[in-house]
């Protein structure tokens, strides 16, 4: 079989125009794994968003957003890039929402006579709304695009080694420069979402300490997940015991997500004594709106404005040399594990 790689990230509208952020919203949110309610529900729910969470959205990426595009689609590029200089097999980039989109991507592969797709879900842990719907809408696209094409994917890597030694390495000279405290930010989902993807239906928030217990649940719980990142990272970089924690950012209406919420504790911390504050965001493997306006610009003037004095951020791990290599681990495996013997 003829074998291609496909990287598949969550998406960004085409353009800071208020109709272009509002298609992008609309997929997005639309989505069943996203907005997880019965269609008509969602619907409505979609329809009070999009009164006035375009023009909102436009001005913040307004705020970030470069000549050359949308920066999480340059830096994809850039990626995929550097990825197929480095392996010989067609790799392609797909955003889960509008372009460049799923189907072009499969069918670029086609064309090269790829009958089997290694998918590489460009989110390092599991979550319905990310993890998930990538994978389900590749699948869905293959069987209808190539009728039997066979799809291997990536499982989740966030305490991959090759991974967090990427991470530790491009943290490396901020930890080096100094810091009061390091906050590591994760992308927030709903509660609903963690206990929808417990198998059990009995584990994930069922104890305070349940992410610590094992259990077959913690294969698809998106919190344990981000704790086992934290762990690998902080010994590996190095990190003392007390001078970090873990918030979650970018929650969307009113249902409890998981806590503690970032902005809160971006408020909170210098009133605790942090002045001096360090934050990294390893659930996005690129920057995108969520790190770049969300914490870069929103956040800082929440700590600075609450009393902090010193507000830095590593960057995401972009198209650092050690990511590249990761990407290119796994798909070396790929091949390796699908040669013949």
């Amino acid at each position: 079989m003829n074998k291609g790689v496909l990287l598949v990230n969550l998406g960004s509208p085409d353009s800071t125009s208020v109709g272009d952020v509002r298609r992008y919203l609309n997929e997005f949110l639309m989505d069943g794994r996203v907005i997880d309610t019965p269609w008509l529900l969602r619907r409505f729910i979609v329809g009070m968003i999009l009164i006035n969470r375009p023009k909102q959205a436009a001005e913040a990426y307004k705020k970030i957003w470069p000549p050359e595009g949308s920066p999480l689609i340059v830096t994809s590029r850039q990626v995929q890039a550097k990825l197929q200089e480095r392996v010989t097999v067609p790799v392609e980039l797909a955003m889960r929402y509008q372009n460049p989109s799923i189907p072009d991507a499969i069918r670029k592969l086609r064309e090269r006579g790829v009958d089997e797709l290694f998918l590489i879900p460009l989110f390092p842990h599991y979550a319905m709304s990310s993890y998930e719907t990538a994978v389900v809408r590749v699948q869905k696209v293959a069987r209808k695009v190539v009728p039997g094409m066979k799809v291997v994917v990536q499982p989740p890597y966030g305490d991959a080694p090759d991974y967090i030694a990427a991470l530790a390495a491009s943290a490396a000279n901020h930890l080096e420069a100094g810091y009061g405290h390091l906050l590591f930010s994760f992308h927030g989902i709903p509660e609903r979402h963690l206990r929808q993807s417990d198998p059990t239906g009995r584990h994930c928030l069922a104890t305070p300490n349940c992410c610590e217990t094992p259990s077959p649940a913690r294969a698809t719980c998106y919190r344990a997940q981000c704790f086992k990142t934290v762990a690998a990272f902080v010994k590996q970089a190095g990190v003392p015991a007390g001078k970090f924690s873990v918030s979650f950012q970018s929650r969307l209406g009113r249902e409890p997500w998981l806590k503690p919420y970032t902005d809160f504790e971006l408020a909170g911390l210098p009133g605790r004594g942090v002045k001096k504050l360090l934050v990294l965001c390893p659930a996005f493997v690129s920057d995108c709106l969520e790190t770049l306006e969300e914490i870069g610009i929103r956040g800082r003037e929440t700590f600075l404005s609450a009393g902090g004095e010193e507000f830095a951020q590593i960057p995401c791990l972009n198209e650092h040399p050690l990511w590249i290599a990761a990407l290119e681990k796994m798909v070396r495996r790929f091949l390796k594990d699908r040669s013949p013997s």
